[in-house]
């Protein structure tokens, strides 16, 4: 039986479907008036993957967390056969519209440095110093484009005289012009902010300027050590290198702005490091800064923050350079006309894509689909009478699982991919759809007998790579991997998905099934994109992001030409065709009263102090985006009311001069990086707590770190809300009542298949509280040591989420600090500093101090202990040798493999216990050095011992 067949996927056979195809019955044994024994009624999180099409079903399909063995998932395999492409007409060729690559066939696309000396970043006329343009050399830039050499030498630019706002397709190199005038900027002696708005692409391209960075020194007129107070992580850095620093949601970064040259920033913290350095008066030290993915200014949620950042900057007049960039963006003279910016338009590609439309097992180039809409959505609809005949068509398959046309032809096509030797990702609409589609393309790929013992052997190192995991093995990876395929989503693990990611991009995995969330995030270009439909759960997908989908086609330097396929059902033909013809929308402000993003704006400008009065409030209206698209009678009302709108929540006020400052309320939302109306609610919700805090226990604190926005925490499934809350202790239910919650609406609830509503103000604050409480149970099984994988499968969502959970918490948590710090309120400070490291470590207090190392945290940090290890000091004094068995230990439970990959996996632990012991070693070190000024042995500031104090004795207090 196969075990690799999905039990479900858009597209494919439901199980009535394939009873009749088979015309044979399952034979179910009866259960009527028998019991099962207690062992098989085992938890199961993940759908049951060994699906069998044929024959009875088995009496007991459930299992346990025990994972499947190796040797089973590679010996008993079944192939399925993919459907053969043919040719309708010369592939790649269509007589009525010749293709970018027919023509690039015949003429060379980019000319090369002997024929353009300034495609070279050597040239003199970049006036880059040679340790840079080496650097770039070594990361494989050995010349730019023509479009990139014409926009780095406008006027003003390399000079940082000029903002710049440009456009260029996802792969056409845009990043590259960033990054040479953010450098230039820095080896000048200036400081720079790159600001990203995934943490994927924070760390991805912190590797790679880091890189380039490397060996390289800052202005030779430095005559001074620059004043700073460094951190211990920085302490080796000369004070003439480039230092490149991240910040991002639990990243480790402890540096302060005078500790760094590059920041690399998500949105969030991006805003909070300028607001800073203009409070502190260092704004100063900023020469420029990069918004990359401009044309998210339009988003609500998080992207409007770029556009309040800008404004300040264009505000203060300091001559601080911008650079904003984006491969879709429709309205660029108008950001530019905002920016007071040059514009660059780019749409070279350097390896240009083919774009087909597969329908009904044919396959259309996208160049004549027009004609071809006209006639797909008649009735009598057939490819044969087509106004455009295929240029391919895919044959069709006698397999049950490909009956299909859409299954077939993905299978079909990333098939062919394959086994050309290149890469191809599949994009699909919901997570479920990932992993059941990449089990069916597995089942068509090559079996582990039919490959070189040298593929096999670095598919089996990716699959110890995943074993070795915080969260061990995915069942579905260990299938699919082997064959060359794997799914990459949000519910895998970060550690999961960059072994995905990695082994990938090294071509030891040649199909990767990703959701459309992938586009956006980290570069995994392919050399065929395939779509899985146009949607993104029930929703179509939007023009730009269908651009950032298609543009992950063609690999610099290893593809000569890109392929994208967009396959379509008969019902979504119309919705897919409006799609393909629609413009990029425009980018517009986000901060109209709707969407509420002026109250954040004039609070942050007039808290940092940077307008106080009405004169300088219109100056910096006038500054934003929204100035350039609104009637400005409209814009000044709004300006109105918006002021009495923050003196009525008491987060400004107004004195006799006509001063506007913000109040400690305002300037905690601020430093908090809260926004206006969660500020307010968090203040309210503190203050409950001081008068009423829940010291005995843990779950009153781990509620306050639950973020307030919906958005991270997902939705509550109330029978394991009703589950959780009828196992609280005492002071457990005493966090309940004060929270908020009501026992006898999460019963109600749990009785129901209705959700909260959420129609006026008071419901969306109830339900926000009842989503805060039920993560909050998660957040106490985490630090209370139970590994992430186990939290998942107890609250039935993937591990992936509860990683995200966990750090969305801790940056989260960060800001509460910094609210109750601001606020004065000391202890509760405390309180909160101490869980938040419980947090970070995923471990109770007495791990705190092994915690620190790098992969000691939650289980292992608690196997360690358990077997002698329980401090840096031992840890540090150990051998390699010893820490192995102990990490064997702290493993999740594993598959049975053989003696080669036994060996392979211990070496990687080994591997791994060397860093654990250079970075405790190194730790150990650096509390040494520290142990004079700071005058304790240990870790411990005086800052640090004296919130230890304050917790300690608000504890006594509470416990009276």
């Amino acid at each position: 039986m196969n075990s690799l067949l999905p039990t479900a996927s858009i597209g494919n056979p439901t199980s009535l479907e394939l009873a009749r195809l088979q015309h044979q019955n399952y034979t179910i044994k009866p259960t009527s008036g028998s019991k099962r024994p207690l062992e098989q009624v085992a938890y199961r999180a993940q759908p049951n993957l060994n699906y069998q099409v044929h024959g009875q079903i088995p009496e007991s399909s459930v299992q346990g967390f025990a994972r499947p063995r190796l040797e089973h998932s590679i010996g008993n395999e079944r192939q399925l056969s993919a459907s053969k492409i043919k040719n309708a007409l010369p592939f790649g060729q269509n007589t009525a519209n010749p293709s970018i690559y027919s023509q690039r066939r015949a003429l060379a696309s980019t000319p090369g440095v002997s024929q353009n000396p300034l495609l070279s970043l050597s040239h003199p006329s970049y006036g880059l110093p040679l340790k840079l343009t080496e650097n770039f050399s070594t990361l494989g830039i050995n010349s730019i484009y023509p479009w990139q050499s014409n926009c780095l030498l406008g006027r003003g630019l390399l000079t940082g005289e000029k903002n710049l706002v440009y456009t260029a397709p996802t792969g056409g190199g845009k990043s590259l012009v960033g990054d040479v005038l953010m450098l230039k900027r820095v080896v000048e002696n200036q400081k720079a902010i790159l600001v990203l708005p995934y943490v994927a692409l924070v760390q991805e391209k912190l590797k790679w300027l880091r890189r380039a960075a490397e060996g390289l020194e800052k202005g030779s007129d430095i005559s001074e050590p620059l004043k700073t107070q460094s951190v211990p992580a920085l302490k080796n850095h000369d004070h003439r290198s480039v230092r490149v620093v991240g910040f991002f949601g639990g990243s480790k970064a402890r540096a302060a702005w005078a500790d760094i040259d590059i920041a690399v920033c998500t949105i969030e913290k991006a805003n909070l490091l300028v607001n800073t350095a203009i409070e502190d008066g260092t704004i100063g030290d900023l020469g420029l800064v990069v918004l990359d993915e401009l044309h998210m200014i339009d988003d609500g949620h998080r992207g409007y923050l770029m556009e309040l950042m800008a404004t300040k900057l264009l505000s203060m007049q300091r001559g601080v350079q911008i650079i904003g960039m984006s491969a879709t963006l429709s309205n660029t003279r108008v950001l530019a006309r905002w920016l007071d910016a040059k514009y660059y338009e780019s749409k070279y590609k350097p390896v240009p894509i083919e774009e087909y439309l597969v329908y009904d097992n044919s396959i259309y180039p996208i160049s004549s689909s027009s004609a071809f809409f006209k006639t797909a959505s008649q009735p009598s609809f057939t490819p044969s009478r087509a106004q455009n005949a295929p240029v391919r068509s895919i044959v069709h398959s006698d397999h049950i699982e490909l009956v299909k046309p859409m299954p077939n032809s993905v299978v079909a096509l990333a098939i062919e991919t394959a086994n050309s030797g290149f890469g191809a990702l599949v994009f699909c609409s919901s997570r479920l759809a990932c992993e059941t589609t990449a089990a069916l393309v597995a089942s068509a790929m090559p079996t582990s007998q039919e490959l070189s013992s040298e593929v096999l052997d670095r598919r089996k190192e990716v699959l110890s790579n995943l074993q070795s995991g915080p969260v061990g093995l995915d069942e579905t990876l260990e299938k699919t991997v082997v064959r060359g395929v794997a799914f990459h989503h949000a519910g895998l693990t970060i550690e999961e998905r960059d072994v995905v990611a990695e082994a990938y991009d090294q071509g030891i995995l040649k199909v990767i099934i990703a959701t459309c969330s992938l586009a956006a995030g980290i570069n995994l270009p392919a050399r065929r994109v395939i779509l899985q439909g146009a949607r993104m759960g029930r929703d179509l997908i939007g023009p730009a992001m269908l651009r950032q989908m298609r543009g992950r086609a063609g690999r610099k330097g290893k593809d000569e030409i890109g392929e994208s396929y967009i396959c379509c059902q008969k019902e979504d033909i119309e919705e897919v065709a409006q799609l393909l013809e629609a413009d990029l929308p425009a980018v517009e402000s986000c901060l109209t009263p709707e969407k509420r993003g002026i109250k954040r704006a004039l609070l942050e400008v007039i808290a940092v102090r940077l307008a106080t009065h009405r004169d300088a409030i219109e100056d910096y209206i006038q500054r934003t985006l929204l100035y350039h698209t609104i009637d400005r009678g409209i814009l000044s009302v709004m300006v109105d009311d918006t002021i009495q709108s923050l003196c009525a929540a008491e987060l400004i006020t107004i004195n006799k001069e006509e001063s506007y400052e913000a109040t400690l309320l305002g300037q905690a939302a601020v430093v908090s990086s809260l926004t206006p109306e969660d500020a307010v609610f968090i203040y309210h919700d503190f203050r409950r707590a001081l008068q009423a805090f829940v010291m005995d226990g843990e779950m009153h604190v781990f509620y306050m770190f639950t973020p307030i926005q919906s958005s991270g925490l997902g939705d509550i499934n109330w029978p394991i809300f009703r589950r959780e809350m009828d196992s609280l202790d005492e002071s457990g239910l005493r966090a309940l009542k004060y929270a908020g919650v009501n026992p006898a609406m999460v019963n109600r609830m749990a009785n129901s298949s209705k959700a909260l509503p959420e129609s006026t103000t008071q419901e969306i604050e109830t339900a926000r509280i009842y989503r805060r409480f039920y993560a909050a149970f998660q957040l106490r099984d985490l630090c209370n040591e139970v590994p992430i994988h186990v939290v998942a499968r107890r609250f039935e969502v993937p591990r992936g989420f509860v990683q995200n959970l966990a750090q969305t918490c801790e940056g989260f948590a960060a800001g509460m600090i910094k609210f109750c710090e601001r606020m004065g309120w000391g202890m509760l400070r405390s309180v909160l500093d101490h869980m938040s490291d419980r947090l970070k470590a995923g471990a109770k207090a007495d791990l705190l101090e092994l915690a620190k190392i790098p992969f000691v945290k939650s289980r292992t940090a608690r196997t360690f202990w358990e077997n002698g290890m329980r401090s840096v000091r031992a840890v540090a004094e150990a051998e390699p040798r010893d820490l192995v068995p102990i990490l064997i230990l702290a493993q999740p439970k594993r598959s049975k493999i053989n003696g080669d990959e036994e060996a392979r996996y211990q070496e990687k632990l080994t591997v791994k216990a060397e860093i654990i012991i250079g970075a405790a070693s190194r730790l150990r070190g650096e509390w040494s050095r520290n142990e004079s000024t700071i005058g304790f042995p240990g870790t411990k500031t005086d800052e640090e011992r004296q919130n230890e104090s304050n917790c300690w004795r608000w504890r006594e207090i509470c416990n009276g």
